[in-house]
């Protein structure tokens, strides 16, 4: 049988062919492509050789500390990208400075832990600045304001630190992404520890912070706590920011409570409980921390927080037994000249996240970033090994729990914890779908 000869090519073929051979060559993609149009602030934030990044750091409020803390992370892990350091690169895989070869920028806006203000601020470097990518919080009602705006606007954003089940729960976004632990996983690794070591017939007084994040870590401790055998006695809700916490303190010493649980964060977590010592409520009840920012142990000394449990999510001493924590703990105390707390930590791991995402799929269109995320492949990280889930954009992480040291045991000043329990994600995660998260269009 004879075979038929090569098919006939039009001239119309043949110069679209030649065009996307020398597009291929320079290491482009063809712009005409249906599945890469413009969307979000791609391409125009990447037309130059840098690209933007659009942070909101608290420098004022109840939370200026761990702001402060989260962006010299940032600003460390940026610098380590246009350096091209071993430690980020160990991580993002890329292996130009910058990534894909883009000189990473930043501006930062104080939030002070307002939602309309990060929500402002962000929405200016969007439009302003062209920002590939917006990120921090230490709020969570900032968390999931910044989200919500990504979402409208199709920029990714990453929350900084945020505990509300809500952020990567009914509030969850498709352009939002959380690396933290947070309210649910923090009580589900937080409450057998508990149970163990401080028995299951405590009587417990909340006093908590009356918004999203305050509210989210009371109904899971109290979900966890109480299937343990322990009973809610009171739950004392303030405002964020208060300065006076003496009725609600009063409150709990009259109710009979043996366990004070403060879910108060930064400074409300530093004034609540050096009143709470002047008060003598600490030597009536046992004190817990269920979601415990490191500064606070230097705030209120060790005297106080001996004994006191909680969760956090890193500890500078994981350097112990990881080489990248102890390489980061290395590089950010040789910057700054102390321990990094969490804040940074969160910072760094999430920036170096995102560029791996970028690196991986070869462009800083969001839509093709975000699936990148959504593989949820594995990645050896500052805290072992991580993963993204692609149902509701949360990182599958360690959670680790700490008892506060006695003076005498301190190694050194910064020495204020141990680690008693280090708790794998898998194990602590919610059912996918229970915390009522709904990722809505990549468009």
């Amino acid at each position: 049988m004879m075979q038929s000869g090569p098919k006939s090519i039009s001239r119309r073929t043949l110069l679209n062919t030649g065009a996307m051979v020398g597009v291929a060559a320079a290491g482009l993609r063809p712009a005409w492509a249906a599945d890469e149009a413009p969307i979000g602030t791609w391409p125009a934030g990447t037309q130059d050789d840098s690209v933007f990044f659009g942070l909101g750091c608290e420098s004022t409020g109840p939370y200026s500390a761990q702001g402060g803390d989260m962006l010299k992370g940032y600003e460390l892990a940026i610098k380590h990208l246009n350096e091209n350091n071993g430690l980020i690169r160990s991580i993002t895989g890329g292996s130009k400075p910058g990534i894909l070869g883009k000189k990473v920028i930043y501006k930062n806006a104080d939030t002070a832990s307002n939602p309309n203000n990060a929500v402002q601020a962000f929405s200016r470097f969007i439009s302003q600045n062209k920002a590939i990518m917006i990120a921090g919080s230490v709020s969570s009602a900032v968390a999931i304001a910044a989200q919500k705006l990504a979402d409208r606007e199709k920029v990714i954003y990453l929350a900084g630190i945020s505990g509300s089940n809500e952020t990567t729960g009914a509030d969850c976004q498709r352009y939002g992404f959380r690396a933290c632990h947070f309210a649910y996983t923090a009580a589900a690794a937080l409450a057998p520890v508990l149970a163990k070591e401080l028995g299951t017939t405590r009587k417990v007084a909340y006093l908590v912070p009356d918004y999203t994040y305050g509210r989210t870590v009371l109904a899971s401790m109290k979900k966890f706590t109480e299937a343990k055998g322990w009973k809610t006695v009171t739950e004392q809700l303030c405002p964020l920011g208060s300065t006076d916490f003496s009725s609600y303190l009063l409150n709990m010493m009259a109710s009979g409570a043996d366990t004070l649980v403060n879910i108060c964060f930064g400074a409300d977590a530093v004034n609540s409980t050096k009143q709470a010592a002047q008060f003598g409520a600490l030597k009536q009840m046992k004190l817990v921390m269920p979601y415990n920012a490191p500064f606070f142990a230097n705030e209120v000394g060790p005297e106080i927080m001996e004994g006191v449990y909680g969760t956090t999510e890193f500890w500078w001493t994981l350097e112990d037994h990881n080489d990248k924590a102890k390489q980061f703990v290395a590089e950010f105390e040789k910057a700054y000249n102390y321990k990094p707390e969490w804040g940074a930590h969160i910072a760094y791991l999430q920036t170096a996240l995102y560029a791996r995402n970028v690196e991986k799929a070869g462009t800083f269109r969001p839509i093709e970033v975000i699936k990148e995320y959504e593989k949820g492949e594995k990645v050896d990280t500052t805290i072992g090994e991580v993963f993204w889930r692609a149902s509701d954009h949360q990182l599958v992480r360690p959670v680790y729990v700490i008892k506060g040291k006695a003076k005498k045991d301190m190694k050194s000043k910064d020495d204020y914890y141990d680690i008693v329990a280090t708790v794998p994600g898998e194990q602590v995660m919610p059912p996918e779908g229970e915390l009522g998260c709904k990722l809505g269009s990549y468009t």
